[in-house]
């Protein structure tokens, strides 16, 4: 039976991997952000990342590099990938939106829709049902939303103040940009040519309620490798999930 909603789906997306990294060193003295590898996963970040896109129906994928590009561009050259990759190199600092607007240039369906993510990101959830509820709501563009658990613990009191219970690392009330999203093809000429998106462009589309928030699913795994602590707690936890 066809699927609807196939050809509204993006194949195509951008992954942004030019941060510096500099709070994970030293794991990134000598390779850039998306190359670091979580303890017992055997791959590095981008190399999950291409492997969840692929199996999301993702064939084209254009790579912005920045920091230490070569030795990203070298192991992208020399493994086996699951979909087609391109890769960008800033020739000066664009900023976020511009270095965003930058890559999309180089994707190879300017009129369609395509996925983003940030080249920190460890996760897996449905992309599929994330681009259908962008259709869903018309939107220009959509954000993942996470609730990351809070790193230390919550009391709970009744209306009086008496403490009824301790939540350990209960979950934030607010759901935080996951760091994935999905653009319609008109996007990309909303971007700045240089300076921050979130500054400019999405507080536009807010407005106009063209800005959508997909809240990632409970129970799907989600974390943002910013720090060294956070590949320890990763590598914990996708241990524990047996991945």
């Amino acid at each position: 039976m066809t699927d609807p909603n196939a050809a509204s789906r993006p194949v195509q997306a951008v992954v942004l991997a030019g941060g510096q990294g500099s709070r994970l060193r030293p794991y990134t003295d000598d390779r850039p952000k998306p190359m670091v590898e979580i303890p017992g996963t055997g791959t590095p970040i981008i190399g999950h990342q291409l492997t969840w896109l692929a199996e999301e129906g993702v064939t084209d994928v254009v790579v912005s590099c920045g920091h230490l590009a070569e030795v990203l561009q070298d192991w992208l050259e020399s493994t086996d990938l699951p979909v087609s990759v391109t890769t960008v190199v800033e020739s000066e600092p664009l900023g976020r939106g511009g270095g965003l607007k930058y890559a999309a240039k180089h994707l190879p369906h300017p009129d369609r829709p395509w996925y983003a993510t940030n080249g920190d990101i460890w996760t897996r959830f449905s992309l599929r049902e994330m681009a259908d509820f962008h259709t869903e709501r018309d939107a220009v563009a959509t954000l993942a939303l996470a609730r990351p658990r809070l790193p230390w613990g919550a009391v709970q009191t009744d209306d009086f103040g008496h403490i009824t219970d301790f939540i350990e690392a209960p979950p934030t009330a607010h759901g935080i940009n996951a760091g994935v999203y999905v653009f319609s093809p008109e996007f990309a000429d909303l971007l700045p040519s240089l300076g921050d998106h979130e500054r400019s462009t999405f507080p536009r589309l807010a407005r106009e309620r063209r800005l959508a928030g997909y809240p990632i699913p409970q129970g799907a795994y989600w974390r943002a490798i910013d720090t060294a602590k956070d590949l320890t707690e990763a590598a914990k936890e996708l241990a524990a999930l047996g991945r």
